[in-house]
């Protein structure tokens, strides 16, 4: 069950469209909706001297609860200040405050990021550090954060504890899917894979989902592109799967399938580790 959804916000970013997301998926599932944002207003300047840094810090610090306070204005004038809905700002690292605050919600909300926010590290979050450390899954909304619909659900599935981890998460998703589609892509022995996605259908089932699964060769295409475009073929709007099966080190220094679901905004992503 889904009891609380956390949402986060970024300063800087009209929060109307994740916000309209966010809300939609609490009234789904009957849900408490919580919105937290949060961003650091330390800096690092060229030596200057302390007056100088001092001043510069105060500066993004107010900064920073100017944002917070607008960004509360718009969450409360849309979901209301009701026993349903709780804001959280802090001032702090962004990734670090929503891994601790992660424990208050079933599932976490979030954006794609976009481009060059990697160096904004400190308003913006570090989504794979989040998906290896918040302990909850992590529901990735598309580019344009319109309302997921899951009436489709693919899950990427490998068979790994991530990827366990990811479809149990999924669950409520999956309860509520019209149809489920288990797609693994070939790597090493056709027939495992085979009884492995048939075994995760057959334990969907138990739990009333309606799913089919299906094993897609491998080629020279990636496999989160591969899952990608079996998505869009079948209609689905949510992938579920499994978060940084090798370090992440090894995923950005050549790839993987979690780091091309990270950036691909075409489709929301529901990850787990």
């Amino acid at each position: 069950m889904l009891n609380s959804i956390m949402v986060q916000l970024d300063i800087g970013i009209a929060p109307q469209q994740r916000l309209d997301a966010a809300l939609a998926l609490a009234h789904r599932f009957d849900a408490e909706l919580l919105a937290f944002a949060a961003a650091d207003y330390r800096v690092h300047l060229p030596y200057e001297g302390g007056h100088a840094v001092g001043a510069a810090q105060r500066e993004r610090r107010e900064e920073i609860s100017a944002g917070l306070k607008l960004l509360r204005e718009a969450f409360l004038d849309m979901a209301g200040d009701g026993s349903g809905t709780t804001w959280i700002g802090k001032i702090g690292h962004p990734t670090e405050l929503l891994t601790t605050n992660a424990r208050s919600a079933d599932l976490l909300v979030v954006g794609t990021p976009q481009p060059g926010s990697v160096l904004q590290h400190d308003r913006r979050l570090d989504l794979g550090k989040l998906v290896l450390s918040a302990g909850r899954p992590v529901l990735v909304l598309t580019s344009e954060e319109a309302v997921p619909r899951a009436e489709k659900i693919v899950i990427a599935w490998k068979d790994a504890r991530e990827a366990r981890r990811a479809v149990t998460d999924a669950l409520p998703f999956l309860v509520a899917a019209k149809q489920v589609m288990v797609a693994s892509v070939i790597e090493n022995h056709e027939e495992r894979a085979q009884e492995s996605s048939a075994e995760v259908v057959r334990f969907l089932m138990r739990h009333g989902v309606r799913a089919e699964d299906t094993v897609l060769p491998a080629s020279s295409t990636p496999p989160a592109e591969v899952i990608s475009d079996l998505a869009r073929t079948f209609g689905a709007d949510l992938v579920v799967s499994g978060g940084y099966g090798h370090s992440r080190l090894r995923e950005w220094a050549f790839g993987g399938v979690t780091r091309s679901f990270l950036h691909n905004g075409t489709l929301n992503r529901l990850l787990s580790n």
